[in-house]
């Protein structure tokens, strides 16, 4: 399978977590999150071994997982972050104008990142990633720093549920 470093395995031990923790949440009828799965058209196909070598991205994606938590429509991407900045070029000007869209419905949108080095995961709402989007839109900074992250958003794990983000839509209902 190839190093961990690599651009097309970026992001998949938290992806792994995220959807060991959705299983566990569906188990326990808390929620239903499914991943969405990436559309891609392949070019090259090798017949021997029936493994795709060559694609290309079809339509844009719109975000990582989406689904539904004791009734309430949830969307969300997952990042990672190595460093202390995190590029909001990470975030596609697609993908924020689906997760406005998505909040306009009465939906929660909103962001799990990690910051790999720290080994810490916080739950970003989409008003914060959206602040720094706009500031950005004016402007300003194309990154928002790991000072800038509300740790109050922190996430943990709790018992089988190794990425417990539930508890960050619950405070963030709460705000609104």
């Amino acid at each position: 399978m190839g190093t961990w470093s690599t651009r097309g395995l970026r992001g998949s031990t938290l992806e792994e977590l995220i959807n060991h923790t959705n299983d566990c949440y569906r188990e326990k009828h808390l929620a239903l999150i499914q991943k969405i799965p990436t559309p891609i058209t392949p070019i090259e196909i090798d017949k021997k071994n029936r493994h795709i070598t060559l694609a290309y991205f079809g339509q844009k994606s719109t975000v990582d997982y989406i689904g539904a938590v004791q009734g309430i429509p949830v969307c969300f991407d997952a990042k990672e972050c190595a460093e202390n900045t995190f590029p909001l070029q990470n975030v596609h000007p697609h993908q924020m104008e689906f997760m406005k869209e998505f909040e306009s419905q009465g939906g929660v949108a909103f962001l799990l990142i990690h910051y790999t080095k720290r080994d810490e995961i916080y739950y970003m709402p989409f008003s914060h990633i959206y602040r720094f989007w706009t500031r950005m839109e004016q402007g300003g900074r194309k990154s928002f720093t790991y000072d800038e992250v509300d740790k109050s958003y922190r996430v943990r794990a709790h018992r089988d549920m190794l990425v417990h983000y539930l508890e960050g839509i619950q405070r963030d209902l709460e705000e609104r």
